[in-house]
Order: structure tokens, then C-alpha cells, then sequence
């Protein structure tokens, strides 16, 4: 498989931003940019959770539905969410309709508030997961890790749903906890750069 893609800007990026016009910005400004905000964590969770079965391109498209109808996943909210509000959400055709995404998103909701009862954030605990560089096989060749399989298993064992090691290393590289671009990627600089100065959570 190719391993770059020459956007219009004329630069080189990840091949797969040449799937769909809607992962060329999250590309360049969200994907592998380390974050310790707690609600955008667990949005990112609920993303990959939700894409599970699905393309990425699915969950660009529905992620402002989404949003709104999980107060932009806020967990303090949805962890108060109960059938009423499942039976309402699957009839919201903006959204993806799977009852057991939808109910694993409310469960997740209730254990990310009980893991920052417990740990203080949900940021210092995802980021105890941290690869260590020597451990980093060439970008975009695994889908999951010896680390996304010890975090999957971490959050299982906490009560966690829809979290399984290829959702786990798919969260990883979204959030940053390792740096998936090419070598190739114009972003890869920017991205480590954000990485070397990003002040890890504890």
C-alpha cells in the first residue's frame, strides 16, 4: 500500500487522507496532537467506540449529531442518561442507531466519572499507556499494541464497554499518545513537536 499522499497543497500526508475530502483537516489538526482535556478523551473514546463496524468517514460526517445529542460528551451528563433517553436516541437518524453503542457510551460515561473518583483524571490514567519510543514499530503498521491491548484490559476491568485492543490503539493515535504519522507526513513534525512540549498528565 502506498504510504503518502500528496494533498492539494502539494505536500506529502498519511495515505489515507486521500479517502474522503473530511480527513484531510482532522488529519492536519486533530489526529496524533496529545490532548489531557477529559471531555474531549472521552470523546474521542465514544468516536472510535462508535466507529467499531464503521468507516471514519461515517463518524466525521455524524460527529456534530452526535455531539449535540451526547452534550457534546460531556460524562457527567450522559452518565445520567436512562432508557428514556436510549429509546430517543435511536430514533435520531443524525446519529449511528446501535443500542449497544448507545449503552455503552451511557456505561462508559458513569466508569470515566467513577476513574476520575479514582485516578483524578481520565487524562493521567490514558496516559500512564504511553509507549516507549524504542517500542514504536514503523507508523501505520498495527493496529493494536502491547500497550492498546494493557489499556483495553485496564478499562474492562473497570467496567468499560466497546473498548476492545484495535479501539484502544485507534484512541492512542487520535489522542496522541504516540505519533502514528508517516514519515513521509508533512504533519509528523508538527505533531512531535506538540509532543515534546505537551507536559504529561499525573
Amino acid at each position: 500500500m502506498p504510504s503518502e499522499y500528496i494533498a492539494p497543497d502539494g505536500q506529502s500526508r498519511c495515505y489515507w487522507c486521500g479517502g474522503a475530502p473530511e480527513f484531510l483537516p482532522y488529519h492536519d489538526n486533530e489526529w496524533g496532537f496529545p490532548i489531557d482535556n477529559d471531555q474531549r478523551l472521552f470523546e474521542k473514546l465514544c468516536l472510535e467506540s462508535f466507529q467499531s463496524g464503521l468507516s471514519w468517514r461515517t463518524i466525521l460526517n455524524k460527529r456534530e449529531n452526535l455531539r449535540a445529542a451526547f452534550h457534546h460528551f460531556d460524562f457527567h451528563q450522559v452518565a445520567r442518561f436512562g432508557e428514556r433517553d436510549v429509546e430517543r436516541l435511536l430514533q435520531d437518524a443524525g446519529i449511528i442507531r446501535h443500542r449497544g453503542k448507545i449503552e455503552a457510551a451511557i456505561n462508559n460515561a458513569q466508569r470515566a466519572q467513577d476513574l476520575v473518583a479514582q485516578e483524578g483524571s481520565l487524562a493521567a490514567f490514558f496516559w500512564r499507556f504511553e509507549p516507549a519510543p524504542d517500542a514504536l514499530k514503523e507508523p501505520q503498521t498495527q493496529t493494536v499494541s502491547p500497550e492498546s491491548i494493557a489499556l483495553s484490559k485496564a478499562l474492562k476491568k473497570r467496567g468499560w464497554k466497546f473498548i476492545g485492543p484495535t479501539t484502544a490503539f485507534a484512541l492512542m493515535q487520535a489522542m496522541g499518545l504516540l505519533n502514528d504519522h508517516s514519515y513521509t507526513c508533512i504533519t509528523r513534525k508538527r505533531a512531535e513537536q506538540a509532543r515534546q512540549q505537551f507536559k504529561r498528565p499525573v
